[in-house]
């Protein structure tokens, strides 16, 4: 047994996955540690002091969880191309009044130190990073502050990467996952490899625990992951109908429409693969939408705001993984306890 089971008292091998951007309440962080998992709170997106609100809010209801950041790993937009795609896509934005920005590509880290800053003030049961992994440093005062530290890996090279950094234990995450790839090099789409194949490469070349993630939609997804060498199954789409999700109403009455087709592996909201259900703005821009995240992210994010508040989900970023036919409008806690029954 790792120390994520052990030490956090794992009841079932089920954790709910960090979704940035809202989905990732603290009432769902809760309801999975109660069901006997864990949660993970989201700090994407989200100011330091945002963060530090939510962590409150869960540290108080005395239940282990842990917190995603994203760790630096920049993909600078060309300024041309930036400015080429922002002029293509103000047609969009134009729906709803909002002017993009033209000028010059947004480049931030997501107030990565100021993050780091408070996990080490305030340290709490378990940091993952995802997109990139950090300095020697930050791993080793967040080890000094007793949290365990879990870094998302896409390939078996990223899962040696990952090891010789540090990690206590690895996220691998197929393909089939919906949102953000983690991967390291996003100037590629990562490679098809189903779950089970990719945690059996790892598997082979690490005695590290790993965590699967990526399409797990089913008792028999969740029992296939453990069965190629997995500890736990990392899931975050099924999850998005719950009671205890803060995805948008448009976003869960997508996800439920049943005229919805396969998801696709885009960059056109952000310039970083991401896996979506299909709609207008990835048939019309996907081929044109440059590499380059946060630029790209930045750029559409007041269109994709706009879009939401109005429920039109043919301009919003529909994250979906492959598995999500399966998410239901339902408790998350029933969500989980019917995965572990496999």
């Amino acid at each position: 047994m790792s120390a994520l089971t052990h030490d956090l008292n794992l009841k079932v091998p089920v954790i709910a996955a960090p979704m940035a951007g809202g989905a990732s309440t603290p009432a769902l962080v809760v309801a999975a540690s109660h069901a006997g998992g864990l949660g993970f709170l989201a700090a994407g997106y989200k100011t330091p002091q945002a963060l530090a609100d939510q962590i409150d809010t869960v540290r108080a209801e005395g239940v282990p969880f842990g917190v995603n950041v994203f760790a630096p790993n920049p993909v600078p937009a060309d300024a041309d191309a930036f400015r080429t795609y922002a002029r293509a896509i103000q047609v969009e934005a134009d729906r709803y009044g909002v002017t993009l920005a033209e000028g010059e590509p947004v480049e931030d880290d997501d107030y990565f130190e100021d993050k780091i800053d408070l996990l080490l003030a305030n340290p709490v049961p378990v940091v993952s990073f995802t997109f990139g992994i950090p300095g020697p440093g930050v791993i080793k005062a967040l080890h000094a502050a007793g949290s365990l530290v879990v870094l998302s890996v896409t390939s078996a090279d990223e899962a040696d990467l990952a090891v010789d950094a540090g990690a206590d234990l690895l996220v691998v995450q197929a393909s089939a996952a919906g949102g953000h790839s983690g991967t390291l090099t996003p100037q590629q789409i990562p490679a098809d490899v189903p779950i089970a194949d990719l945690i059996a490469q790892i598997r082979h070349r690490t005695a590290v625990p790993l965590l699967a993630a990526g399409g797990l939609a089913t008792s028999a997804d969740v029992a296939a992951a453990l069965r190629a060498g997995a500890e736990a199954a990392v899931v975050g789409t099924v999850l998005l109908r719950t009671e205890e999700s803060g995805a948008s109403a448009a976003h869960k009455a997508a996800l439920a429409d049943t005229s919805r087709g396969n998801t696709v592996v885009t960059r056109a909201f952000t310039g970083r693969p991401a896996r979506a259900l299909r709609n207008e703005f990835i048939d019309r821009y996907d081929a044109q939408a440059p590499i380059g995240y946060p630029a790209i992210h930045h750029l559409t994010n007041q269109m994709r705001k706009a879009a939401v508040a109005q429920s039109d989900p043919e301009r919003m970023h529909l994250w979906a993984g492959t598995g999500y036919r399966h998410a239901t409008l339902e408790p998350a806690a029933a969500v989980l306890t019917r995965l572990a029954n496999y």
